[in-house]
């Protein structure tokens, strides 16, 4: 599943390409339509086609923000009121910005496109998500205001490490392993599955300590690590595990920089690495380097 990394990559290749560009027309794939006719929330969540089409049709794409793993399009209207359509690319979403789904250079992707923007400039914000995970909600001001207070501090602000110190003492939190705390978006924004597991062999911490065991110091030093982390995955592109695709159809190098997750030994020892499940996922770590 893409990471903070790999959407503020989306994010950065999309503004060139759409900001300051007028919405003229949505399109469904079929797909979407007989999902969203049998009663499946397929892409478009919590809202009618029509009503999504009716909602960003004759909008100005005025600012594309990353907020955790989500990407945040502002959508001004008439009379400059603001409509926020919140993007997040589940497994395997990708946005491509064409003349037409035919000029998508990925095959795959081609064949699974499931929403296109007609933009004003002649392109197409096209949306394709090869497993459907993905998904488009549309929030106004009041509803877009209680989903932005219900995430963690983006991990590079300035209070960021204070606020998750706080909330690792928080009732529900301190009591379970420390991988699952942070990837929990309320606790840390935009750490995932592999993210988490780098961040936390690079602290030199073994993810299945219990929060509250943990001393101030080494939450400190685990929270620098993912930033670190964070940092150094956006710096290589994101990781492109499997679908994982920027604008320009491009993968990510950050996966032939990690040091534990999805490999066989250690990349700083040379151990053999062990794997185990929290919270649902498969978790790296070395049994040499964390303690």
């Amino acid at each position: 599943m893409p990471e903070l990394p790999e959407v503020e990559h989306v994010a950065r290749g999309l503004r060139p390409h759409v900001l300051n560009h007028k919405i003229i027309d949505v399109t469904f794939s079929e797909a979407v339509k007989s999902g969203k006719a049998s009663g499946k929330e397929t892409i478009i969540k919590q809202i009618a086609l029509d009503d999504f089409k009716k909602f960003v049709t004759n909008t100005t794409i005025e600012l594309i923000e990353r907020r955790s793993k989500y990407i945040i399009f502002h959508l001004m209207k008439e009379h400059h009121q603001t409509i926020y359509c919140v993007g997040h690319l589940g497994m395997a979403g990708a946005f491509f910005v064409k003349p037409s789904v035919e000029d998508i250079p990925i095959p795959n992707y081609k064949k699974h496109w499931h929403v296109q923007f007609k933009l004003s400039n002649g392109q197409m914000m096209i949306y394709s998500d090869i497993r459907r995970f993905g998904e488009f909600k549309i929030l106004d001001e009041s509803a877009f205001k209680t989903f932005n207070q219900n995430i963690a501090p983006e991990p590079f602000d300035e209070h960021a490490m204070d606020y998750f110190l706080n909330q690792c003492k928080q009732k529900k939190f301190k009591n379970k392993p420390i991988k699952q705390v942070i990837m929990d978006h309320s606790v840390v924004s935009g750490c995932g599955n592999i993210y988490a597991c780098e961040a936390l062999h690079l602290a030199r911490i073994l993810p299945m300590h219990i929060t509250h065991t943990l001393s101030t110091q080494k939450k400190k030093k685990l929270f620098k690590c993912i930033v670190d982390v964070l940092n150094k995955g956006i710096q290589y592109g994101g990781s492109s595990i499997s679908d994982y695709r920027n604008v320009e159809g491009e993968s990510g190098d950050m996966q032939n920089k990690f040091n534990v997750y999805g490999l066989k030994q250690c990349n700083t020892c040379g151990h053999t690495i062990s794997t185990i499940v929290i919270a649902t996922r498969n978790t790296h770590y070395c049994e040499k380097c964390q303690k």
